[in-house]
């Protein structure tokens, strides 16, 4: 018996990471299951509190049921829970129960935890990740603050609560709301024209999407912008430039109809939101096929490493132009900010890419077959879910149980990561490994 658990193989860390958020969705579905979730007291079918679960440890905000009407308080409240677990990460949560309760952190659970968070190192992981835990909750707490005068004086008192969950919500970039006591699945539609709550929607998003080494290096090296990090600089340039050029589209292709202020908010916000918050002030159905084609390449996109948002990355899309760039050259190298970036991460940044437009594409067309519907509103629901955003066009409640069970897959792809599943279920390393004769093949 000493034997066989002597050769019991112990778990990777992306194995770990993989169980833990796997746990987490488990868990809030019999929470979510249980009558007190529920507005009337009935219990929810497990594939409905499945769903829902999976969204919100996933920060997504696809749901079947309107979150202020369908869900009690308590329901509500397990839903804010697992949304800050997933957003902030489950190993990120557990390290501060340990962290907490004084206990020492292993070797294994500090790597863990480095990769939980996309850390280059594990040194001073712990450090890292406290400061981390201590600024979310600030920014939160912040959010919540700003938002409050406002969803007071529309809600009374309830509109203490609603400012929480929303500023935890669009932080961790999940996108559920609490508006559908005036109009079910209505998001932030009807504050378009209001800038409090836009400006500080828009902030919580971006915090919350440019990753918490981004934090670290503004922290420290504050308005040094050359001693960031090289991955601090793609971050915030590919970042800045995410939004504006699809805002300056909105605002001259999609939204001439509105006044200029209101105009522009909804531009910037419609920029904002597909990476990958899911919060929308405009009706996306009025849009152009063009509008939801640009808004379906941002929510594919997403946020940034080691952050609370999904998709494929910044980092991914910026690297992917520096190597196409540097072949446009005849460079042997991909270049970023005078650093020369490693061939084995031009080919982690391209299976990705392959992984998620694959993904992205099989969803939709399944779901399009499976359901007789367009195929470009079915797309727009597939990028939705892979990219953790939770935008969409009224489709999903809708939806079959094998367009449902397709959604939930690719939610849970989109938040864990592609490389972390397939890292996780190829166990065996090759070392030593003799090279194969090499030969030429002409592409493009």
């Amino acid at each position: 018996m000493n034997r066989i658990l002597h050769k019991k193989r112990k778990l990777s860390s992306f194995q770990i990471i993989i169980l833990g958020f796997s746990g987490v969705i488990l868990l809030g579905t019999a929470l979510l299951m249980l009558p007190v979730s529920s507005s009337r007291g009935e219990m929810t079918p497990f594939w409905e509190a499945l769903f829902t679960s999976t969204s919100a440890v996933c920060v997504t905000g696809l749901v079947i049921h309107d979150t202020a009407t369908y869900w009690s308080g308590f329901g509500q409240a397990v839903l804010l829970v697992l949304i800050q677990v997933g957003g902030m990460g489950v190993i990120t949560i557990a390290a501060l129960f340990s962290i907490l309760s004084g206990r020492k952190i292993s070797l294994m659970q500090r790597s863990t935890m480095q990769e939980a968070i996309s850390a280059p190192k594990v040194g001073g992981i712990v450090r890292l990740t406290g400061f981390i835990i201590k600024t979310a909750l600030l920014v939160e707490c912040l959010g919540a603050a700003v938002l409050a005068p406002v969803f007071v004086r529309d809600f009374g008192i309830r509109g203490l609560w609603m400012a929480l969950f929303h500023s935890v919500s669009a932080f961790c970039n999940a996108g559920f709301d609490l508006m559908g006591t005036v109009e079910r699945f209505s998001s932030l539609t009807g504050y378009a024209a209001q800038p409090v709550v836009n400006l500080a929607v828009i902030l919580l998003i971006i915090t919350g999407g440019i990753g918490f080494l981004t934090w670290e290096d503004i922290r420290t090296r504050r308005w040094h912008l050359s001693k960031y990090r090289m991955q601090s600089k793609v971050i915030l340039i590919t970042t800045a430039v995410l939004i504006l050029l699809p805002a300056l589209y909105f605002y001259f292709f999609e939204f001439g109809h509105m006044g200029a202020g209101r105009r522009l908010l909804a531009s910037l916000f419609q920029a904002v939101t597909p990476r990958t918050a899911g919060f929308n002030t405009a009706d996306l159905t009025q849009m152009s096929e063009a509008g939801l084609s640009v808004i379906i390449v941002l929510m594919l996109i997403g946020g940034s490493p080691g952050s609370t948002a999904g998709g494929m990355k910044t980092t991914t899309v910026a690297v992917l132009i520096a190597a196409s760039i540097s072949t446009f050259s005849r460079k042997e190298d991909t270049h970023l900010f005078g650093r020369r970036v490693d061939q084995e991460v031009v080919k982690n940044a391209a299976t990705i890419l392959l992984m998620y437009a694959g993904l992205f594409f099989a969803g939709g067309l399944v779901i399009s077959i499976a359901e007789g519907l367009p195929m470009l509103e079915c797309l727009f629901e597939s990028a939705s879910a892979i990219g953790t955003v939770g935008l969409s066009l009224g489709l999903t409640p809708e939806l079959g149980a094998l367009s449902r069970g397709i959604l939930i897959l690719l939610m849970f792809f989109g938040r864990v990561g592609g490389l972390t599943l397939v890292f996780a279920a190829m166990s065996v390393t090759h070392t030593n490994v003799s090279k194969l004769p090499r030969e030429k093949i002409t592409v493009g």
